[in-house]
């Protein structure tokens, strides 16, 4: 596909071209076939929902299979059992912690983040990266999913280079933008790419577009053992080694293409731009869940690929249901006496034919010759309870085969659709352990473009210490009594657990801040040293 298409987003064939042409080996190939079946079931559409069937004269016709969406229910339920506003990413040092809360709050980070989240447990990846406009002096964090991610180097640690590809509008026109984030700038080469400090890395700061294309070098540099050496093709040299970008830093560069795959140089953006941060600029959002599709992957595994068959089971239910009272309604026989008749002439001849009345969903029916029983309704019987029953079976299997357990989802009279997180909690160890593990690759994803954001921030002069220590503190009162847990440690204060220790552990403080702020609230006791 040459051109971009309007509706969903995937990496466009030039982009693809354009990486392999500089010597890199996209994953991509190997997963999108994948992805774009989990993107299916998320949006639920696809030969299952929307199919055609014959009846007994062999005439076809379209059905369309209701659904209640299971697939991008799960992963909705992870976005916010995982992440929401009161999640807090907590550095060593105070002001650290401080100086991130304000600009997660000011850029709208978290909610936008748990958008990420659910995009990335449906697909299988997502990624956080950075964009930084070099002219206003800011640095914000964009959102991906596995559709819009090109891995390019990556071992069994992670991924260390990625690039990313997005769609964005100028004056109507739509443009393909590939990002790469690369190590030392991973041997690319623009011999004249313009200043960063006059120019901005983004689209948002375009005057106009010029047609030129720009002519990239490839240094020779080395490659991890899960990435190509990149070569030299047509148009490409290779730079030798005293033209060769430092390792230490991560640097963005960025080619646009128009609608027709060719290269443009928009002004105002900037071609790459060395972002002085030696941690890589993005993050790789992943279930913690192995790929068991394509061995030593990049990408992750949907969350819900193992639990197909039970998406198909819970719509299928749900559409048995339904049907069931479609089809059940009453009927209403009438006697051809009580039918109203117009005269029509055809050829000089006339003939009485029935005025039809009533609603047009077959429920009123016509009985001909007939003077007996003059109305007559039929009304059959309903099987709504076992297809209830069924129903509800299906919900539980979802849920056990998606990591909640089998009494996460759960259909009865009492309680309704689902039960409350804490309910499930008391009795489910299953989904305990799930979201730990979830939790726990989150954070490591949280953590890593905190400190690249930071790290950015500094070469734009804002005067924050080194962070130290980073870790993330999770909003669990979704699924346990958080009031509870911090009435219980209150109690242990003075016996078993300092004040500072209090503060620290249910406000995010640093010891040190734990420390000084226990003291002025006079509740040292003795435990402050």
């Amino acid at each position: 596909m040459s051109k971009i298409q309007e509706t969903d987003y995937w990496v466009p064939e030039h982009a693809r071209d354009y990486l392999s042409k500089l010597g890199f080996h996209l994953p991509l190939e190997a997963m999108e076939g994948h992805i774009r079946a989990w993107h299916g079931w998320m949006s639920a559409t696809g030969d299952f929902y929307d199919y055609r069937d014959a009846d007994g004269f062999g005439r076809i016709y379209e059905v369309h299979r209701r659904s209640i969406h299971p697939a991008m229910r799960v992963c909705r339920e992870w976005g916010s059992l995982l992440l929401n506003d009161k999640t807090s990413v907590v550095c060593e040092e105070q002001v650290c912690t401080d100086w991130l809360a304000e600009y997660f709050r000011q850029t709208g980070f978290m909610p936008a983040a748990q958008n990420t989240v659910v995009r990335a447990f449906g697909l299988g990846t997502g990624a956080w990266a950075l964009w930084v406009d070099a002219d206003a002096g800011k640095v914000r964090i964009r959102h991906y999913d596995a559709r819009m991610v090109l891995p390019l180097t990556w071992d069994e640690e992670g991924v260390s280079e990625c690039a990313f590809v997005t769609r964005a509008f100028y004056r109507g026109k739509a443009v393909d933008q590939l990002q790469m984030h690369l190590r030392g700038g991973g041997g690319l080469v623009t011999p004249s790419r313009p200043s960063p400090s006059t120019t901005s890395h983004g689209i948002a700061a375009w005057d106009s577009a010029s047609p030129s294309q720009p002519s990239l070098s490839a240094s020779s540099s080395a490659a991890s053992p899960s990435q190509s050496s990149p070569s030299a093709p047509a148009g490409v040299a290779l730079a030798s080694p005293s033209q060769s970008e430092p390792a230490a830093t991560y640097r963005i560069v960025t080619v646009c293409f128009d609608e027709q795959g060719n290269i443009i140089e928009p002004a105002g953006v900037c071609s790459e731009f060395d972002t002085g941060c030696t941690c890589p600029t993005f993050s790789i959002v992943k279930p913690a869940i192995d790929n068991t599709r394509v061995d030593m992957s990049p990408y992750g595994q949907s969350v819900f690929a193992d639990a197909v068959d039970a998406i198909q089971a819970v719509d299928l239910t749900f559409d048995a249901l339904i049907n069931e009272i479609d089809v059940s309604k009453m009927r209403v026989f009438l006697s051809d006496v009580l039918f109203d008749r117009d005269e029509e002439g055809n050829g000089g001849k006339k003939r009485r034919t029935p005025i039809p009345f009533g609603k047009q969903d077959c429920t009123v029916f016509r009985k001909v010759m007939s003077s007996d029983d003059m109305i007559q309704d039929f009304a059959p019987a309903l099987r709504t309870n076992s297809q209830a029953e069924a129903f509800r079976i299906s919900l539980q299997m979802l849920g056990d085969l998606c990591g909640f357990g089998i009494s996460y989802f759960d259909f009865d009279d009492s309680r309704g659709y689902v039960k409350t997180a804490t309910e499930v909690s008391s009795d489910n160890s299953a989904l305990m352990r799930n979201i730990a593990r979830h939790e726990h690759a989150l954070e490591m994803s949280l953590a890593g473009i905190s400190r690249a954001v930071m790290q950015v921030s500094r070469c734009f002069g804002v005067t924050i210490p080194d962070e130290g220590e980073v870790r993330v503190e999770f909003d669990d009162s979704i699924i346990q009594d958080t009031a509870a847990l911090k009435a219980q440690d209150m109690s242990e204060v003075g016996v078993t657990l300092a004040p500072w220790e209090y503060r620290a552990r249910w406000y995010g403080e640093s010891e040190a801040v734990a420390k000084e702020r226990a003291r002025a609230v006079g509740t040292v006791a003795g435990g402050v040293g």
